[in-house]
């Protein structure tokens, strides 16, 4: 048989534990076991929502990662003011604005706390404000007094993230200055560059090479180096001014009593010695394997560049690459002052030495153009080169195409340089005999009759 309890201690039990909740009520609460959800109050308030305003700054709101408390002071101030020594100094907060920029909303926030060196800096246009932002932040601001809560936009809908950064002694008065100059840091940079190169459009790829070539002129080490080359190749100048036939006949230097073409025109009074390092863009893409852009060089390159692949000798070849490349960068010259023909070697890359060599030799002060003299005389460095790499018997129809001349005008030219002509497998040679033998000036005078 089951026992049941009767129904009066039943009753009794349930009447305790009413009891025991009605003097758990009546007992004070203790402050550590307030529970802030007990107790709500119920406002009626009038909702103001503020648009953004061009002409003011809206509401800034930022926060510290670091842990530090801007309205705590540091325990060596507040020793000082429980002493009644000294007084609270707030930290000071600037905000900075790039006026040219408007539109933009480039604002830099600055917190400076007193009796300290560091910085909390936090801009709008770097570090996480920079990420995209999904949603749009509000401050609401509730005055109980009045029943109003007002609801404003925050700055560029974006929170700060203040950083601390150390403060200079030379700089102390400037934080601002020097963090807008620390934004992008050579790292960040680098990346830009990197992004560029590989997703840039064509313009910005070639801004990004134009700042990079800027830079390397403004480097003073590149500078230096720049300098030593030039005084490596300033022994040649006394040749070029003693050179008189060279200002008559518009050829590069020569030697009239030379027993062999190579000496005839002297490779070193063409190509100064300072001016081979920078020579050696042909030579590097064949180390690696590349192939030689048909739109990059010359037809006369590219037509002999598989004479490099059958040289054994690396100095040989290393002088022959060479030889191409200063070709290269005379007929890209001549295109850049050519009527019509700019865009063919407006991306050329010239190093600065044969840059402003080519600019004094060929070119007149003031002048946007070349002068016929300076074009004839920069032909005529074509022509030279062109012998040495073919060996002093070239077939000159695809340097013809070049040079944009005719056969009939390029082979004045040749002739002007004490070339002779001769055919072998129905193809005319131009070759250079030697002793130097020039056309008088009553030939030259009968043939333009």
């Amino acid at each position: 048989m089951e026992e049941h309890e009767p129904s009066s201690s039943k009753s009794r039990t349930k009447k305790s534990k009413k009891r025991n909740r009605e003097e758990n009520l009546q007992k004070p609460i203790e402050p550590g076991a307030q529970n802030p959800v007990a107790k709500k109050e119920t406002l009626q308030v009038k909702i103001q929502l503020f648009q953004d305003q061009p002409s003011k700054i809206p509401p800034l709101v930022a926060y510290f990662p670091s842990g530090y408390n801007p309205s705590e002071a540091n325990p060596q101030t507040r020793q000082e003011e429980e002493e009644g020594n000294s007084q609270s100094n707030p930290p000071k907060i600037k905000v900075f604005r790039n006026m040219a920029q408007r539109k933009t909303n480039r604002l830099q926030v600055v917190v400076s706390p007193s009796g300290s060196n560091v910085d909390f800096v936090g801009s709008s246009y770097s570090g996480e404000a920079a990420a995209p932002q999904v949603c749009r932040f509000s401050l609401g601001v509730l005055d109980k007094e009045t029943g109003t809560l007002k609801i404003v936009p925050i700055a560029c809908n974006k929170i700060f993230r203040l950083e601390p950064r150390v403060r200079s002694s030379e700089a102390a008065n400037d934080g601002a200055s020097n963090s807008v100059k620390s934004e992008l840091t050579s790292e960040k940079k680098d990346k830009m560059g990197e992004l560029t190169a590989l997703y840039g459009t064509k313009k910005d790829r070639k801004k990004r090479k134009d700042f990079i070539d800027l830079k390397k002129e403004a480097d003073p080490e590149l500078q230096k180096s720049l300098d030593k080359k030039i005084e490596q190749v300033a022994f040649d100048k006394e040749a070029l001014e003693n050179t008189s036939a060279l200002i008559t006949h518009n050829i590069p230097p020569y030697d009239s009593s030379a027993t062999t073409p190579l000496e005839a025109y002297p490779l070193d009074k063409i190509i100064f010695k300072g001016e081979w390092d920078f020579l050696g863009d042909i030579y590097k893409l064949l180390q690696v394997g590349a192939e030689v852009a048909s739109n990059a060089y010359p037809h006369f390159v590219c037509n002999r560049i598989h004479k490099l692949d059958a040289i054994r000798d690396e100095t040989v070849k290393g002088k022959l690459s060479c030889i191409f490349s200063y070709i290269t960068h005379l007929v890209k010259f001549k295109d850049l002052f050519s009527m019509g023909h700019v865009t063919s070697a407006k991306n050329h890359n010239f190093p600065s030495i044969i840059r402003h060599r080519f600019m004094s030799m060929f070119t007149d002060p003031g002048s946007k153009i070349l002068s016929s003299d300076k074009i004839d005389l920069l032909i005529s460095y074509v022509l030279v080169l062109t012998l040495h790499a073919d060996g002093f018997q070239t077939d000159p129809s695809d340097i013809a195409k070049d040079l944009r001349v005719s056969k009939v005008d390029l082979r004045r030219h040749f002739l002007n340089l004490g070339c002779k002509f001769m055919h072998e497998k129905s193809i005319l040679f131009a070759t250079l005999p030697v002793p130097l033998k020039f056309p008088s000036q009553n030939l030259k005078q009968r043939r333009r009759r």
